[in-house]
């Protein structure tokens, strides 16, 4: 049979997965499509920008934790995860609603996954919590986030808060009183992001448990 069959058979499966997607695939650093696995969140501006995104506290309290950045280039951070895409194939589609989980154990004994709760500053509307898995009708629309391709950085994104399928909002980096660098939204200016996928090594429990 003619190779040229074949090439478009192939082509059409492809543009069919996507389009059940709802989008093409997000893209890590290096041009692969993000299947599943766990992956650093880091500036597309290498340097002052800072480095991957972490846990944080607020002011003198242990728990929540909420989401935040490194303050230093050089480090990673911990990797996230996502899920809960309605999607018939495997990879993780731009411009779809996701929970995203910091993939790590912490100190508060309970799961990270983003969440978006009110601010106490007057300057920040919004912070980005990490807890509970969301539960479909108890608030589940706290925990939708998007991740939209940028057009001015190689394989950068911005991720946006999506709730009920409604407006989106971008999540930004903002540094509070504390100097501490959080996500927050509606008070800070939108940030591109890259990703880099850990490695299994870098995501064991001993190694990325938060003490």
């Amino acid at each position: 049979m003619n190779p040229m069959f074949y090439s478009l058979l192939a082509l059409t499966a492809v543009l069919a997965a996507t389009a059940n997607a709802g989008g093409p695939p997000v893209l890590d650093i290096y041009g692969d499509a993000i299947f599943g696995g766990s992956y650093y969140v880091l500036p597309a501006i290498s340097g002052p920008a800072g480095g991957g995104l972490t846990l944080v506290t607020l002011a003198d309290k242990q728990c929540p934790l909420y989401i935040g950045q490194e303050t230093s280039e050089v480090e990673r951070g911990i990797p996230v995860k996502f899920s809960n895409w309605r999607s018939i194939v495997g990879f993780v589609p731009e411009s779809t609603d996701l929970n995203i989980e910091m993939d790590v154990a912490t100190i508060c004994v309970q799961p990270t996954y983003w969440s978006v709760v009110p601010s106490n500053l007057p300057i920040f509307s919004f912070y980005v919590e990490a807890g509970p898995k969301p539960k479909l009708g108890e608030d589940s629309w706290k925990s939708f986030f998007q991740i939209k391709k940028s057009g001015e950085f190689h394989n950068g994104y911005y991720i946006e808060f999506c709730p009920n399928g409604g407006g989106c909002v971008s999540v930004g980096i903002s540094t509070d009183e504390y100097g501490v660098r959080r996500l927050t939204l509606l008070g800070s200016t939108p940030f591109p992001f890259v990703f880099m996928k850990a490695s299994e090594t870098e995501t064991s429990p001993k190694t990325m448990s938060i003490i």
